[in-house]
């Protein structure tokens, strides 16, 4: 029996399956249709507009892709390159860093426990520390443009913002000709910084 249309078939499988059919990678979301669409008794189908179903429905489908991974590299046979925006089956390179690298993700997501325990209000707190971060990317991006180390090619370092940060403050302090908002700019895009580099 083909494996894909074969809803016994364990999940990591029909995953497997449904990468192996679309070698230049897919989506999460995708591949949550592919799966309803083959009637998969592993994942739940309900309307993804419930935060709950949402968070279990991507927690299951990322187990098993850990799973499948963690088999696949066993095997020697592939490996399952993992985000939410395009996963991937890629061939096995005996030598790459492969496993080896700590994945916390992989810890979490190997965890059952984490299904089992996570309710309605985790999963809020789950999204709204998500938009959090997102948002603070956005601060940090416009951080490092008001510094203009947004294209450096050197590494970025608290060291090298700071020496940043006083060239700036000497150049635009009020006592010097600057103005006072220019200063106060930079001030917050330091506390910013600080936040990701320190």
């Amino acid at each position: 029996m083909n494996d894909k249309l074969d809803p016994s078939a364990d999940l990591a499988d029909q995953l497997h399956q449904l990468l192996q059919d679309a070698p230049a990678g897919i989506g999460e979301y995708q591949l949550i249709q592919q799966l309803k669409e083959r009637h998969c008794t592993h994942i739940p189908h309900l309307p993804l507009t419930d935060k709950l179903v949402l968070f279990r429905t991507h927690f299951l489908v990322f187990n098993a892709l850990y799973r499948l991974r963690e088999r696949l590299w066993g095997e020697r046979l592939g490996f399952v390159q993992i985000s939410p925006l395009c996963i991937q089956l890629l061939p096995y390179r005996a030598g790459s860093a492969g496993l080896s690298e700590h994945d916390p993700l992989r810890d979490y997501y190997l965890d059952l426990s984490q299904l089992s325990d996570t309710d309605e209000q985790d999963v809020q707190e789950l999204l709204v520390s998500f938009w959090k971060r997102m948002q603070g990317g956005e601060e940090k991006r416009a951080a490092l443009e008001l510094f203009e180390l947004n294209d450096s090619q050197q590494v970025l370092n608290i060291g090298l913002i700071k020496h940043r940060y006083r060239q700036l403050v000497s150049l635009h302090h009020p006592d010097r000709g600057g103005s006072t908002e220019r200063l106060q700019s930079i001030n917050k895009a330091m506390e910013i910084l600080e936040r990701y580099y320190d």
